[in-house]
């Protein structure tokens, strides 16, 4: 049986985009003095953005969460994620 399931997207400028969820891991950084103990405890964040999927390639994931209708295809708050820092995307469901 064929997967019926419909998603969330938008349509600018004539071409759709799927509404996604993407869970990554940031970097977590402290410039300030730590015992080995401390150091030991830090790990990376683990995020979660809600965006437009605009490409996705081999080794990259673009997004973006604004654009621009009246005039020219525009795009606002981009984020290109390297593949290897995404755990999962997901496709929001209607």
């Amino acid at each position: 049986m064929a997967n019926s399931r419909k998603y969330k997207s938008i349509t600018v400028h004539g071409k759709k985009y799927p509404e996604v969820e993407i869970h990554w891991m940031d970097i977590v950084g402290d410039s300030s003095i730590a015992t080995a103990e401390e150091f030991g405890k830090m790990k990376p964040a683990n995020l979660i953005s809600k965006c437009y999927l605009y490409k996705r390639t081999k080794d990259y994931i673009y997004t973006f969460a604004t654009y621009q209708v009246d005039n020219d295809e525009s795009y606002g708050d981009r984020n290109v994620f390297p593949v290897g820092i995404v755990k999962k995307v997901l496709r929001i469901p209607l």
